[in-house]
């Protein structure tokens, strides 16, 4: 059985994927045709239901909660893993609300803490998340909304950090960040879904089998990143909460779920149902 797959070229997603898609592990007969894009672009093939099981931001899952499910494996969510607010000189917090800002997409689960964090901020355009800094840093806007390896390189290209939106999320929630996670139509059979789930987990522990070497497929993914950046991308977004949610993660989205609703982004839809 073919089943089509989408996730993006981050040293994560690859990571993650890289034994399942690949034939390196045992797939019990299933094949995975895959397609990586940016996350955003999987966020809005999720509305039409594209493809069967793909990667997509938790404020985008949230809408789509009736048609997909929720797989326990393949997540990225944690601590210290949220979106920064950066900007090309020293930016006053409190001024936040009266900037210009490109974004990595609208339906991004970075788009929703900002507007949990700062609703007053509604000057927002998007870009893909890897042309933002340059933006910022070319005057084109007052801040930028960073995601991925931007952790890792927005000082090194001479920005400022103005606001951690995960360190907010972490302070007043007091859960884990949940960022993306991996979903699967919900009318196959639950239990080819727990099968999907269960090859994830297997794909997952054979890359930390040979971690810290890196496959072809992990590093010719990578747009030009250095090894060091892709260890350190992967340190930070592939963690125990990737293996499995359980209670700690499920809580994480769970929160960020009412959140939303209390914040009247859902449009009076309560998400009743999150794993298959």
């Amino acid at each position: 059985m073919k089943l089509t797959l989408g996730f993006s070229p981050c040293p994560n997603d690859t990571f993650i994927f890289d034994a399942m898609v690949n034939g390196l592990i045992d797939t019990h007969g299933l094949e995975f045709d895959f397609v990586m894009e940016d996350v955003e672009k999987l966020n809005h093939w999720t509305a039409t239901g594209k493809l069967d099981i793909t990667k997509l931001s938790y404020n985008t899952f949230l809408h789509h909660a009736d048609k997909y499910a929720l797989l326990h494996s393949g997540s990225a969510l944690g601590k210290g893993v949220g979106p920064l607010l950066v900007s090309k000189a020293p930016y006053i917090e409190a001024d936040i609300a009266d900037a210009s800002i490109a974004i990595p997409g609208f339906h991004t689960t970075a788009n929703l803490l900002l507007t949990l964090a700062a609703p007053g901020a509604t000057q927002k355009t998007e870009l893909r998340f890897d042309e933002i800094e340059q933006a910022v840093l070319d005057g084109r806007f007052d801040l930028g909304l960073i995601i991925h390896e931007g952790r890792f390189t927005y000082e090194s290209k001479g920005l400022f950090k103005v606001k951690d939106l995960g360190e907010w999320w972490e302070n007043e929630m007091n859960a884990l960040i949940p960022l993306g996670g991996i979903v699967m139509k919900r009318d196959f059979d639950p239990e080819l879904i727990a099968l999907v789930d269960q090859l994830i987990a297997e794909s997952i522990a054979f890359s930390w089998n040979r971690y810290p070497g890196l496959s072809g497929f992990i590093r010719d993914n990578a747009q030009e990143m250095e090894e060091d950046v892709m260890r350190k991308h992967i340190n930070l977004y592939v963690n125990e909460y990737s293996a499995n949610l359980g209670p700690v993660g499920t809580n994480a989205i769970e929160t960020l779920f009412n959140k939303a609703h209390q914040a009247g982004l859902l449009a009076g839809n309560q998400v009743s149902k999150i794993f298959y």
